[in-house]
């Protein structure tokens, strides 16, 4: 027998707040409820792993756009999944190339920490380096 849900036990259960699994109803990436006698929505299993997936997906930095295009694709049990790791194999290289550029700045960073030789904030080297060159 399948779990009736209001949208604050499937809150609870995803981590997802309720205005967001509204709004992911409104913009069609979460099917809309049935409602009950007293017109609260009643979630099933399946919006329970569908809000889960999306979770998963945001979690991982998918944007909606993705989001909604896995969920399509997972919903076609007997397809190739080439393109979904596409789309997995892009999301990394994203990954990649933003870890590089936080790495970057750290070092960057750290160089100006490294170059504090303590002593008065007027002559703070990390401030002047922060300070917009003229």
């Amino acid at each position: 027998m399948e779990a009736l849900l209001t949208v604050g036990a499937l809150a609870r259960l995803t981590g997802a707040t309720r205005q967001t699994i509204r709004w992911y109803e409104q913009i069609g990436l979460l099917p809309a409820p049935n409602r009950s006698a007293g017109n609260y929505r009643l979630y099933g299993d399946d919006h329970l792993a569908r809000l889960r997936f999306i979770r998963r997906c945001r979690d991982l930095g998918f944007s909606l756009e993705v989001v909604r295009n896995l969920a399509d694709l997972a919903a076609k049990d007997g397809e190739d999944c080439a393109d979904v790791a596409t789309i997995a194999n892009v999301r990394l290289i994203e990954l990649d190339n933003r870890i590089a550029t936080l790495m970057a700045l750290r070092q960057d960073l750290a160089a100006v920490i490294n170059d504090c030789a303590g002593g008065r904030v007027s002559c703070c080297r990390i401030l002047s380096a922060l300070s917009p060159q003229q």
